[in-house]
């Protein structure tokens, strides 16, 4: 016995000795520019528009035949670079959405392919842009949502490509979030959140000329972040008769499921899908929509997504599943189509993996051919990436928590520095997939946790609802239980815990480091919001009605001080002894920037070492790549220097608006 002990602890030892992490990945392949990304075919199936930097590293639309290697920049950005591009339903103009440095004050802008000339379609100071809608009906307009008349409120304006003109359609009585069209292109529906009663309303018209009313009433409980978010939607749209909506509801379920509702009475007429485990999902390149494909000529609904670990569809179209089928027998992971065109010929198919990058592929639904267009990050494939496993936690009070666990490659789970990483929100969601922070600290060594702590969206309204009134309190108990279950389970080395999180998981990442104190060598806070009153106090005034929401999940805060210094970090400084790294954008309008100046300066006032970085050209995170090279290279060396991970030596990024403050 003795003698197979002594083999066994030798072989344990060999093991140990060859295992190795692969090769390290430089930081500029994981958040430096794409070569490119997010393909979209013309609505004519002609062209093919994609982002791509410029020779000055700067992303722009480029615009080409439907061969990648034609295309040429219609964009000219000369600093910050377009976030977001759409094609206008005639196929003649490219539409993007551009802000100033980070301050969200979005305008819609149009570019002509093959042209010079674009466009600034919203020109009005201090005004934002948003819900931007098109129509194959309509195809020389568009419907853009602009708060022009009140600063609350979101009128929907339709604007003529060609001429440039703006005509008032149709006016926010100032509790509208969004607006749906009805296949002629006629505004036929809201999603609206009441400020008193804090319910979501669907409200519906039966035609432009015909009074508002409304159609259905979701209590606060019952409702979901599609009706309680500025520009989210509960609708999914219209049936091509205009007689029946799809809308997403979970008044008489525990999920939100997807629901035909009868125009005329509200009525349920049928219940199209629904999952006992999962919400509908939402759509990751919208503003808390949900994830549907819709016939684009006629717009009936073709399937609908839920997500309790890793997204799945339900299908409503025999053909559409058949398509998913063809594709699914050589693609793994998840597939979405990205853009199709208007005759639904021709798809622009994502292929989503943990461990790869993006990869897009232009589909032909007659031939079933799946040629491949590109990937975003080409040269990922030259490393090994580490895949993403769907875990479950059983926190105190017996309340199972979802989460995502990355382990590096090529050496024992056992005993490795952890990095826990709350997901902003707080009321969202992380999602499995490729993530480059994941996979940049995979590389590096550690366990990376993803927490989906009660008050997270996507698994019913039960779970959503049982973080209410406890932010900052067992919302945050959930991601520390996370953390203690990961060290129980022998992953984490107890000594080497760091947190790390962005907006609420900022937040989040400060209030880990006062309760309890001692718990992680390290934090890193990233737009955290350090004072709640404040926060409340200057949300954008865009916002509107959906600050309610935040004080029937929250509290008020702005006026009740005793619960504002309960929950507030800034009021517990003293309590801080976690070395800290603090990034902040100086515009950013949802955290404002005195969050992070006050803490700061009650952590120096008590001799607490706390490192700074702020961005004068960024607003709510870092855009600029740029920056963000400059900001995950300090958090790397920092990392290393308290956790012992392996790290690629920070340096200057020219470029770079970095501030040490």
């Amino acid at each position: 016995m003795p003698m197979i002990m002594a083999a066994a602890a030798a072989l344990a030892l060999a093991s140990a000795v060859t295992a190795e992490l692969p090769a390290l990945i430089p930081r500029e392949v994981l958040f430096g520019n794409p070569v490119r990304e997010f393909p979209a075919i013309s609505p004519d199936g002609s062209k093919l528009a994609y982002f791509a930097p410029d020779e000055k590293g700067v992303m722009q639309v480029w615009v080409g035949p439907l061969d990648p290697a034609g295309a040429k920049p219609v964009t000219r950005d000369p600093h910050r670079g377009i976030q977001a591009y759409f094609w206008a339903a005639d196929s003649r103009h490219i539409l993007y959405e551009q802000d100033s440095d980070g301050d969200e004050t979005f305008h819609v802008y149009s570019a002509e392919p093959g042209g010079s000339v674009v466009r600034d379609l919203t020109p009005f100071q201090g005004v934002r842009a948003q819900n931007l809608l098109t129509s194959v009906r309509r195809p020389g307009e568009i419907l853009v949502g602009l708060n022009l008349r009140k600063r609350d409120a979101f009128d929907m304006y339709r604007i003529d490509l060609e001429t440039g003109a703006v005509h008032l359609d149709t006016e926010n009585p100032g509790d509208v979030l969004s607006w749906t069209t009805d296949s002629g292109f006629v505004i036929r529906a809201a999603t609206c959140f009441d400020p008193k009663t804090a319910e979501t309303i669907v409200r519906v018209r039966d035609d432009a000329k015909s009074p508002w009313r409304d159609l259905l009433h979701i209590p606060f409980e019952d409702g979901s972040m599609f009706g309680q978010v500025n520009g989210g939607t509960t609708i999914v749209g219209f049936e091509p008769d205009g007689l029946s909506l799809d809308v997403v509801s979970a008044v008489h379920s525990n999920t939100q499921r997807l629901e035909r509702i009868d125009a005329a009475t509200g009525r349920t007429i049928e219940v199209l899908a629904e999952d006992p485990r999962s919400d509908v999902t939402e759509d990751p390149l919208g503003i808390m929509s949900p994830l549907a494909l819709t016939d684009p000529a006629t717009g009936r609904l073709q399937a609908v997504a839920f997500d309790r670990g890793v997204r799945e569809w339900k299908f409503f179209d025999p053909g559409v599943r058949s398509d998913f089928e063809k594709i699914g027998r050589t693609l793994r992971g998840f597939l979405d189509v990205l853009s199709r065109d208007m005759a639904d010929r021709k798809w622009v198919v994502l292929q989503l993996v943990d461990d790869g990058p993006l990869t897009f592929y232009l589909y032909d639904r007659a031939s079933g051919e799946a040629k491949l267009l590109f990937q975003d990050q080409p040269q990922l494939s030259k490393y090994t990436l580490a895949p993403q496993k769907v875990v479950t936690i059983h926190a105190r009070n017996c309340v199972e928590l979802p989460a995502y666990l990355t382990l590096p490659v090529g050496i024992p789970p056992k005993n490795l520095p952890l990095i826990l990483s709350p997901h902003g929100g707080p009321w969202w969601r992380d999602h499995w997939g490729f993530d480059p922070n994941s996979q940049w600290l995979a590389n590096r060594g550690y366990a990376v946790l993803q927490v989906q702590f009660r008050g997270s969206i996507g698994f019913g309204k039960k779970f959503l609802n049982l973080g209410n009134h406890e932010f900052g309190l067992k919302m945050e108990d959930d991601s520390i239980d996370g953390a203690s279950w990961a060290v129980q389970q022998g992953i984490a080395d107890p000594k080497r815990l760091a947190v790390m999180g962005a907006s609420a998981g900022g937040y989040a990442t400060l209030r880990a480091i006062t309760e309890p104190p001692n718990m992680f060598a390290a934090a890193v806070d990233i737009v955290g919001p350090s004072d709640l009153a404040l926060l409340f106090s200057t949300m954008p005034a865009g916002w509107g009605a959906v600050k309610t929401r935040w004080v029937r999940r929250i509290g008020d805060v702005e006026h009740d001080a005793e619960l504002n210094r309960k929950l507030s970090p800034l009021y517990h400084a003293d309590a801080i002894q976690t070395p800290l790294l603090i990034g902040q954008g100086v515009n950013d309008p949802r955290v404002n920037v005195e969050n992070s100046n006050r803490i700061v300066a009650a952590l120096r006032e008590k001799k607490i070492p706390v490192t700074y970085i702020a961005y004068p050209d960024e607003g709510h995170g870092f855009a600029r790549p740029e920056n963000n090279l400059d900001f995950n290279g300090r958090v790397e060396e920092f990392l290393a220097k308290h956790l012992h991970g392996r790290a690629e030596p920070w340096k200057k990024i020219e470029g770079s608006t970095a501030e040490v403050r």
